[in-house]
């Protein structure tokens, strides 16, 4: 059966869109495979290391002739990437924080992007599906005063869809802000149809890419 790498990185708990559009998704995938693995990581409840030299230049180092410091400091990284590469889907819950992505999820992209294994040519995740939910306080939309300054969106599309060669979609709740922050009462009616549309992609995705996986 088809296994799911399902990747939370918001810091609001339950109270985050982003977490609850992905459990969407997810609950969505389970009804398609029962008998399947779910592999979870919470990087806010978990946040993993930063990456430090000595984890980033063993990858430069043939397996064989790794010292037993440099072993141990790869570890993480091949648990991560392993983890990765074993998945036949990616859903990765990605809200923007301060115009970009939270940090415990840069944490974990720059120990799963190893060159000459997941990133380069020959990757070993070429064209695998990844969702990501990537939720926004406010609207970045192209015509809105914000256009052109949500950095999350074009970084996760290219790291993902071009350097590693995954098979990216985005959902994208907008808005999400509204409901708490007076100034924006006006677009509560767009928040809220914002994230019902993505809640519905996301059952629409799990769908599809469970009926993609079993033919």
């Amino acid at each position: 059966m088809a296994t799911l790498l399902h990747i939370d990185s918001s810091l609001n708990g339950e109270n985050s869109v982003s977490r609850a559009v992905a459990r969407s998704f997810r609950e969505a995938w389970e009804q398609q495979h029962p008998e399947g693995t779910v592999r979870y990581r919470d990087l806010a409840a978990e946040p993993l290391p930063h990456l430090d030299g000595l984890a980033y230049h063993t990858q430069s180092v043939p397996a064989e002739e790794r010292t037993p410091e440099q072993v141990a400091a790869f570890a993480l990284r091949e648990e991560l990437a392993s983890e990765l590469e074993a998945a036949d889907a990616v859903l990765i819950g990605a809200p923007l924080y301060n115009y970009s992505i939270p940090s415990n999820l840069k944490a974990w992209l720059d120990h799963v992007i190893i060159m000459g294994r997941t990133a380069g040519e020959g990757s070993t995740i070429a064209g695998k599906p990844v969702t990501v939910v990537t939720s926004r306080g406010g609207s970045y939309a192209p015509g809105t005063p914000m256009e052109g300054n949500d950095f999350a969106h074009p970084y996760l599309n290219w790291l993902l869809g071009g350097s590693l060669g995954m098979d990216v979609e985005f959902i994208v709740p907008e808005l999400t802000l509204a409901p708490i922050v007076p100034a924006m009462a006006g677009l509560i009616g767009k928040s809220k149809e914002s994230r019902e549309r993505a809640h519905e992609q996301a059952r629409e995705r799990a769908k599809a890419l469970a009926a993609q996986l079993a033919a």
